[in-house]
């Protein structure tokens, strides 16, 4: 793979930019460049912008090789417009120059067009694989978005101990063992591995856990592990139990079950009546794996099943992962992409940048056929190592998979819409409310949490058209040398000020588009803003006043962002809450009134997060080492001093030469510990 240098932008060409009567075929159709040619378009725009933008990408066109590869289309600011790939760079980027046959879209993104890079690869399975990668990287505005790409979870079989632990595994898959998934959610994961667990009592415990066991834990009392860490399971028969968990998971579950039922019988003709009971009991297990599956498959053995539906110009994708013969659940996904844009281009890229990060199955089912699809099939069997292969049936048990992923994919994107309808409903309501000027898009809502001062965490949460922005939240871990242990006021001000003076850095006003310049009546494609309309502070008057002066610091005016305070009523109950403004008597909402509810929601989600931010900074707080604050003391010196000492107060007390005589530690670590604890003291 090679990068070519994006060539300077010099003035107006007058003849060496494009050859007259150029023709290049690009796919399989035949473009025509010629020098000076009338541009047209059919959008209602600045022709003068679509002229700059086609002369950009001429100049650009004129020095491409004839070989695969991804390009880039850049505006004004730096900012990537799209994301491409091409068989030929030379023939994709001059078909965006021939002046005809361009949607609205795609005339808008060569208006804006500044200026391009490009990466030359080896093949176009190779462009194809980058241009997927590029897309989650850059999120380029005229590229079909992944709204909700977190890592799938997966259950992990451990294979680096000699008694493996079964865990649910998220993100890269470092640890050495064997990977079973992708499950549809970790609700799924917990709930199929609390049933392995006790199927086939394996331990779910982490390695330095298991080394320090002197009894069996709780797990083996109530029958969920066999206990290896101490002993009460021998090895061998451990690994017999590790051997069937693996069949199971890679679909031999008929024969697992067969080979418990022969036990059981045989334990209970041998009047060993506990041991046929805990078989049973295994066997119920596996029977509840396999009973919630819901709909399975009889002919696919490892697939995963994309369905499309399209609404009100909104997207949503459902995907069913079936592995082994079972239904290993389903997720539906709302990518971002411009109405404009056909079913099977949204659905032919969306499937380009979900498997980017993910190991692809044996068969992908599609609901629509999609341009490159052999392209794309290709692309993950080298990835893979093995056979990837990808349809859109037409009839059989794989369409009735598809039918019913639709289903599912129509009934999730009716209920978003709905509920998408009823959040702006309360948006509206709340602004009107409140008194603002109009109803705001993007809400913050800032709580912090602590006990006597300590743990100290401030938290804001976002609230816009589409429910709870979780991705925009945001903790904040109070810091300030001079701040009063339990100043809620101080803790306050610090948050905004922080959380403003960076926002004015990253996305200044006039650029992430002011009050003066926002639409009224913003459109499904307008982006969701940096910048809050409205800003909640948990608390009264006291609470407000920090925020204000901490948004003068940060050079915001009052007429810039709206702020508004929220005192618990008497006996904090919820419906007598009050409100207040800057420069405005208190006032309250009528007890019924849908954006006081509305507001209670808000307020009760930061004050979650709080609260959960704050438990979490106190838990590591409360398991903290001090080996930890030692230069030059790692986990495994910190290992080798527990295990020669046992306790950390045993290695404070102990003398440098005992520290000197432990295995692994030299004598400038052992100094070094000795004069921590030494000078602490």
């Amino acid at each position: 793979m090679s990068r070519s240098s994006s060539p300077s932008l010099p003035g107006r060409s007058t003849g060496n930019d494009v050859p007259p009567e150029v023709l290049q075929e690009d796919d399989d159709e035949v473009v025509a460049l010629e020098e000076g040619s009338d541009v047209e378009f059919d959008l209602e725009a600045n022709p003068g912008s679509i002229q700059r933008g086609t002369e950009v990408i001429k100049r650009f066109w004129s020095t491409l090789p004839n070989a695969p590869g991804v390009y880039r289309m850049i505006d004004e600011k730096g900012d990537v417009l799209y994301v491409g790939k091409a068989k030929s760079l030379k023939n994709r980027v001059g078909s965006y120059a021939r002046g005809q046959a361009h949607s609205n879209r795609i005339a808008r993104m060569i208006g804006e067009t500044a200026s391009m890079e490009f990466v030359t690869t080896a093949t176009e399975t190779e462009a194809l694989l980058l241009e997927a990668n590029l897309i989650k990287q850059l999120r380029p505005r005229y590229n079909v978005l992944l709204r909700d790409d977190k890592s799938l979870p997966y259950i992990l079989l451990t294979g680096d101990h000699p008694a493996p632990q079964i865990v649910k595994h998220r993100g890269a898959r470092k640890r050495k063992g064997d990977y079973f998934g992708p499950f549809a959610s970790v609700w799924a994961v917990n709930r199929t591995v609390n049933a392995l667990q006790r199927a086939f009592l394996l331990r779910s415990c982490n390695d330095s856990y298991f080394e320090n066991r002197t009894r069996p834990c709780l797990l083996f009392q109530i029958k969920r592990c066999s206990g290896p860490c101490t002993g009460e399971i021998s090895s061998e028969d451990y690994a017999g139990l590790v051997a069937e968990a693996r069949a199971f998971l890679t679909g031999k579950s008929n024969a697992v079950k067969e080979r418990i039922t022969a036990e059981m019988q045989s334990a209970a003709e041998a009047l060993e009546f506990e041991a046929a009971a805990r078989h049973r009991d295994r066997l119920a297990a596996l029977s509840a794996i396999q009973g919630v599956q819901g709909i399975n498959t009889q002919s696919v053995a490892e697939a995963d099943v994309f369905a499309i539906d399209e609404q009100a110009g909104q997207f949503c994708v459902e995907v069913f992962f079936f592995r082994n013969w079972q239904n290993w659940g389903n997720r539906a996904y709302f990518p971002k992409a411009d109405r404009s844009m056909a079913r099977e281009e949204v659905l032919a890229s969306f499937v380009a940048q979900f498997y980017d990060d993910k190991p692809a199955p044996a068969v992908i089912l599609l609901s629509h056929d999609i341009e490159d699809a052999e392209l794309l099939a290709a692309a993950l069997s080298e990835r893979a190592e093995s056979r990837v292969e990808i349809h859109a049936p037409r009839r059989g048990e794989r369409r009735q998979l598809i039918d019913y992923a639709l289903r599912n994919a129509r009934e999730a994107l009716g209920r978003r819409l709905a509920e998408t309808a009823s959040q702006q409903k309360l948006l509206i309501a709340l602004g009107q409310a409140l008194r603002l000027p109009r109803a705001p898009r993007r809400v913050e809502v800032y709580d912090n949490s602590h006990i006597m001062g300590t743990s100290a965490v401030g938290a804001m949460i976002v609230c816009g058209p589409a429910g709870f922005m979780k991705q925009h939240y945001r903790t904040f871990n109070m810091r300030s040398e001079d701040l009063t242990p339990g100043d809620d006021y101080a803790m306050m001000r610090e948050m905004l000020l922080r959380r403003f003076s960076r926002l004015a850095k990253e996305a200044p006003r006039e650029e992430a588009g002011g009050d003066t310049e926002q639409s009224e009546q913003p459109t499904d494609e307008t982006p969701f803003p940096a910048w809050p309309d409205l800003v909640l502070i948990d608390g009264g008057k006291g609470q407000l006043e920090a925020a204000r002066a901490a948004l003068a610091e940060a050079g915001l005016g009052e007429d810039q962002v709206a702020l508004v305070g929220i005192a618990k009523g008497r006996d904090r109950d919820a419906g007598r809450e009050t409100f207040f403004k800057p420069d405005e008597p208190p006032f309250k909402l009528p007890p019924r009134d849908p954006a006081l509810y509305f507001v209670q929601r808000l307020r009760d989600e930061a004050h979650r997060f709080a609260i959960g931010a704050h438990r979490a900074k106190r838990k590591r707080e409360m398991t903290r080492n001090p080996l930890d604050e030692i230069a030059g003391i790692g986990p495994s010196r910190k290992r080798a001093l527990l295990h020669q000492f046992g306790t950390v107060k045993a290695i404070q007390s102990a003398a440098l030469e005992d520290l000197m005589k432990t295995p692994g530690v030299n004598a400038a670590t052992a100094r070094a510990v000795y004069e921590f604890f030494h000078e602490r003291g």
